[in-house]
């Protein structure tokens, strides 16, 4: 019995699953399915050109070997990309390429435009009447990829914004989409990306704009009939980096003039980022034309940071500013301040100033005191600490014991209820937790978790402890 394409691929996906890091598997090819199969040739689909691009680039020989194990020799990989494009019913499209194993090259490019840059046009940015076309990008830079901590919430977007610094206007994702939520690093991404390209190629004209500060440009230049000027500025442009787009909803006039802007760019091969706090199918009040054009490239999100990646965030403050909190401060600002980046940074900024200003250390309880207004419901709170000191009180047995490495029964006990509470009440890592319980490593928290979890459903006795314990913990 021949197997189908899904078929086919699951193997596939099983050897390449065993072969690459998890987050790598999660990311690169979860988000792909498998079409059709005909004869020796398996076609699957991927999201984006971006997405085509990078398989080639990053895994095109173990698609291949992976491939020809499940078909034979003959066995070959073809791609159904999804392509969003302007058109009348606003839908996306798919085109199919193959698996040449030499990186992207079938993808079609569209001949560059020409463009003369005019010495003599207005600058927005600087005095009027200074005529010489010499462009400051509006850069801050701090905002680097050497300080932008990567994790799973930004890898899309941070590999992303890597390939556009290092190819702008010559990749697929053109324009680069980055959207997600306020305090999330949309703004430090995006000049990254400006930054990076300024350095290894510091003849592009790169500019940097809000689109606050876009609109008032247009208005001005309106007032003072330089409109040609002022679109003219634009177009000379290598790379525009245009933050908070959203800001252009309602504004008709503006977007229009954006919209022709943005075309002659894109025509000319040259690099459109954008940032915003929805992802363009959710943009309220923007033209359907111009939200055409934001879906043409790639639009990556920006999720809130998981707990290692918060307590990444702040040891490289501390690190930039040379000082060093105890790892349990750290931990306690990273675990209870889990909206965004710049309130984790705001609250840390706090505590560095009332330690350097008052010549003294902080230790947890002084941390607490401080933060309160940063953190909500302090008191409420359920930390490993303050598991572990139940579970102690309730089975009578010492604190500093759990974290020993005896393996007396009723201490063995107590530790893997204290973990098995903590992996359940708290949002700390396996990681997190095994190093706050000793110094131990995440295998033998899941095989606590996982003898707590048996222990509950075949011991009577066993089972009213652990829910003894639960109750006090609702009840603090």
């Amino acid at each position: 019995m021949e197997k189908t394409c899904t078929e086919v691929w699951n193997s596939c996906l099983q050897i390449i699953k065993d072969n690459i890091p998890n987050q790598s598997f999660k990311t690169w090819f979860e988000p792909i399915s498998a079409l059709k199969l005909e004869g020796k040739v398996l076609t699957i689909q991927v999201p984006s050109l971006f997405f085509y691009e990078w398989l080639e680039e990053h895994y095109v020989g173990l698609l291949r070997k992976t491939v020809k194990k499940q078909l034979g020799d003959e066995g070959r990989l073809e791609y159904n990309i999804v392509v969003d494009k302007s058109s009348s019913t606003g839908s996306p499209y798919t085109t199919n390429m193959p698996s040449n194993g030499n990186g992207a090259e079938a993808k079609t490019q569209s001949m560059p435009i020409p463009v003369s840059i005019n010495k003599d046009i207005k600058n927005p940015f600087i005095i009027p009447g200074l005529k010489k076309l010499n462009v400051d990008p509006q850069l801050n830079a701090n905002y680097t990829f050497d300080n932008y901590i990567e994790g799973d919430c930004n890898r899309l977007a941070r590999s992303a914004g890597y390939a556009v610094a290092a190819k702008p206007g010559g990749t697929s994702f053109n324009p680069l989409m980055i959207y997600g939520g306020v305090g999330l690093g949309k703004t430090h991404l995006a000049q990254a990306i400006g930054n990076e390209i300024k350095r290894n190629m510091p003849d592009k004209l790169v500019i940097y704009v809000s689109c606050e500060k876009f609109c008032q440009q247009f208005v001005d230049s309106l007032k003072n009939n330089t409109i040609n000027d002022f679109v003219n500025f634009y177009q000379a442009m290598d790379v525009i980096i245009m933050d908070d787009v959203h800001n252009f909803a309602g504004k008709e006039k503006t977007q229009d003039i954006f919209f022709h802007i943005f075309n002659h760019l894109h025509q000319s091969g040259k690099q459109v980022i954008l940032t915003s706090d929805k992802a363009p199918k959710d943009l309220a009040g923007l033209e359907e034309r111009l939200l055409s054009r934001f879906k043409w490239g790639l639009s990556a999100d920006l999720q809130v940071p998981d707990l290692e990646t918060r307590v990444a965030i702040l040891k490289k403050k501390m690190y930039a500013d040379g000082i060093e909190l105890p790892g349990e401060v750290v931990e306690y600002v990273a675990h209870n301040i889990d909206n965004n980046v710049r309130e984790l940074e705001g609250a840390m900024v706090s505590l560095l100033a009332q330690s350097t200003l008052n010549k003294k250390d902080i230790d947890l309880a002084l941390a607490k005191q401080m933060l309160k207004n940063f953190i909500k419901n302090t008191s409420k709170e359920i930390s490993m600490e303050y598991i572990q000191k139940l579970v102690c009180e309730y089975f009578e047995v010492p604190v500093d014991m759990v974290k020993s490495q005896t393996r007396k029964r009723e201490i063995v006990q107590a530790r893997q209820i204290s973990m098995y509470l903590s992996k359940s009440h708290t949002k700390s890592s396996l990681k997190t937790i095994g190093a706050f319980f000793g110094g131990r490593d995440h295998s033998t928290v899941i095989y606590a978790c996982q003898t707590v979890e048996d222990l509950i459903e075949t011991d009577k006795k066993f089972k009213a402890y652990v829910n003894d314990i639960q109750k006090k913990l609702k009840m603090s």
